[in-house]
């Protein structure tokens, strides 16, 4: 079921500002579409700054999104707000990749999405990674959308998706999947994931063959095949003692985001800033440090080898694969590209030279080209 998102922008909407010229502004509704009103508002969450060319653009319809990703304006405090603000400005000039925001529920849980590109395009869905959101893919989600139906959600536990305190381990998360699709009436889709998004990509083309239709795994989080001494001991702690606040400083929540590069002067300071904001706006509340620590609890659980094991299923995979490795990732190492061509010949496999765990981000350009070739490949 979708739900409308309108109430929601309003009631955060007007907390927006935006630094112009030297000028401050903050953000009214008016039937549903996003205006600007002088003055800036008490106790902002999001804080825009761009210049005031950009941002006339921006009242005429152009894509905020856009103008992050070429560095025309930066964002401060709640993300994903900026990021509903970019679905409320008129339409009258923008194209057919303007970004939509939504909300939908799917197997009890609400569901935070992005969505862009032509609505009869073949859709596709971005799946992120532990701790990250929909935002982690917004290179990637803009280029698609220029000939896709792009959907990018925050997956459950993550960003603004509900985060019931449960056990959030893949089968889950490929439920919840094949229900997200059912409330946008999405009968099949190809399916692009990083890290823990990956692997939920993989669950679901093996329990849902006929709704997935290729499969892109960035760095996919596959079952650990050594290490594995510590899976008694982990599965006697309770992701709930997290409901106790942690205390972590912006500086080491960046400094563990670059930490994922192997270059990380690749990208923009303000984007490690924008991307910690928006970690910890989430790792502060309670539920999202449960949800966090239980998906990663599931995740060195993870079975290799048996009837459930995520290795020894691989060879049942019915959808075309392509498996993409970064060289310098510290997480998931590129040598699992061999254990992939040996559980699973027909799949393609690319190692990234001089790339970390995010090639999304690092080499937007290589990976977008490598993911839309594979996609439009019907052959």
């Amino acid at each position: 079921m979708i739900q409308t998102s309108e109430r929601r922008g309003a009631a955060e909407t007007d907390r927006v500002a935006i630094l112009a010229g030297g000028r401050w502004y903050r953000v009214g509704l008016e039937s549903g579409k996003a205006r600007l009103i002088r003055g800036a508002p008490e106790r902002p969450l999001t804080t825009i700054t761009t210049g005031p060319e950009t941002l006339a653009a921006l009242e005429a319809g152009a894509s905020g999104l856009e103008a992050f990703l070429e560095g025309r304006l930066k964002v401060r405090g709640n993300l994903a707000l900026s990021l509903r603000l970019d679905a409320l400005w008129g339409e009258a000039g923008a194209s057919k990749r303007h970004l939509k925001w939504g909300l939908a529920e799917a197997a009890g849980i609400e569901t935070s999405y992005l969505e862009a590109g032509p609505r009869r395009g073949r859709p596709v869905i971005l799946l992120h990674g532990l701790s990250a959101t929909n935002a982690s893919f917004l290179p990637t989600f803009w280029s698609l959308a220029r000939t896709h139906r792009v959907i990018a959600p925050d997956l459950p536990g993550h960003g603004d998706s509900s985060k019931p305190i449960r056990a959030y381990h893949a089968g889950f998360f490929a439920r919840w999947l094949a229900a997200f699709l059912d409330s946008l009436e999405v009968g099949g889709a190809d399916l692009v994931g990083n890290s823990l998004g990956g692997r939920i990509a993989l669950e679901a083309g093996f329990r849902y063959p006929a709704r997935v239709g290729r499969l892109v795994l960035l760095a996919p989080a596959l079952a650990f095949l050594r290490h594995r001494q510590y899976v008694r001991l982990v599965r006697l702690l309770r992701p709930e003692l997290a409901v106790v606040p942690l205390v972590l400083t912006h500086g080491r929540v960046v400094a563990s985001l670059k930490s994922f590069f192997a270059r990380p002067s690749r990208l923009p300071e303000e984007w490690y800033t924008a991307a910690a904001d928006e970690f910890l706006r989430i790792f502060r509340q309670p539920r999202g440090r449960i949800a966090f620590f239980s998906a990663l609890r599931q995740l060195y659980m993870d079975e290799s080898h048996g009837p459930r094991g995520c290795w020894e299923r691989l060879p049942a995979l019915q959808a075309p694969a392509l498996f993409v490795w970064g060289d310098r990732d510290w997480l998931v190492p590129a040598a699992f590209a061999l254990h992939v061509q040996r559980h699973l010949p027909s799949a393609r496999s690319v190692v990234l030279p001089n790339c970390g765990h995010v090639p999304q981000y690092e080499l937007p350009e290589q990976t977008n080209r490598l993911i839309a070739r594979f996609i439009e490949d019907r052959s």
